[in-house]
């Protein structure tokens, strides 16, 4: 088996002027500035701006910059803890839980990835929660919770008129299950559109996707799929109250 020489690999260009302009955040700009324009930075630095770019993107998913409609760059704030996930094993909007309910809709289209994981019949109706999660007034994630109608037979969401109200009853009948475990996975992803929109983020930029299925019933019972803004927002897991939950940064 032959050796691999990554040590001969020469460091990628942007990746050098990430470090360099990382070194040039902490001692020229302050938090919340505004950073020229790409044309200004890319003469400033004697790199291509395509270059420039990709160092701008490491910087914003690692939370030093921050791309805002109207704006443009500007230097990030430090992140402000926030908890976000209880530690104990309870369904979505149970006491405790900060996540806000914005809508409910019954529908028969999902994602085909949640349909797998929901063991769904076709043609099978599922209610479709829409939540999301706000800190120090800004957005930092969205959510939609899928729960099959089966598992909800008491949910009549389209009764209510006020879209908080639907959810809340497809929530509350939720409750009334037996929770016997939930299991969590976590992937960096892109944003779509309404959740960039949501968030306060331009379309594609770098999102955290957390997939919490709830077992009931021997099944999956519901699949909570979690958007998080990745430039402000750290998940970290543990044993006890103390270590598991969300950091979070409100821009």
């Amino acid at each position: 088996m032959g050796t691999t020489q990554l040590e001969t690999v020469p460091e990628p260009k942007y990746w050098h002027l990430k470090t360099v302009l990382s070194e040039a955040l902490d001692s020229e700009f302050s938090v919340g500035e505004v950073l020229p324009n790409e044309r200004e930075l890319a003469a400033r630095f004697g790199v291509a701006r395509a270059t420039l770019r990709q160092a701008l993107e490491q910087l914003e998913l690692e939370g030093r910059l921050q791309r805002r409609r109207g704006v443009g760059t500007t230097v990030a704030p430090p992140r402000v803890g926030v908890a976000v996930e209880p530690v104990r094993h309870t369904w979505p909007g149970a006491a405790g839980d900060d996540w806000q309910p914005v809508d409910a809709v019954e529908s028969q289209t999902v994602p085909a990835a949640v349909a797998r994981l929901l063991e769904l019949t076709p043609d099978e109706r599922v209610h479709i929660v829409h939540r999301s999660r706000v800190t120090h007034g800004q957005p930092v994630a969205a959510e939609q919770l899928y729960v099959p109608a089966r598992c909800v037979p008491g949910a009549a969401a389209g009764v209510a008129v006020d879209a908080p109200a639907r959810a809340r009853v497809v929530l509350r009948e939720l409750q009334q299950l037996e929770l016997e475990g939930q299991d969590r996975a976590v992937e960096l992803g892109s944003a779509r559109a309404d959740d960039a929109r949501e968030l306060d983020r331009l379309p594609g930029a770098p999102v955290l996707v957390v997939t919490t299925r709830y077992f009931a019933g021997g099944r999956t019972a519901a699949v909570a799929v979690s958007t998080y803004r990745a430039d402000t927002c750290r998940l970290t897991f543990g044993d006890n109250e103390a270590e598991t939950g969300v950091t979070a940064l409100a821009s």
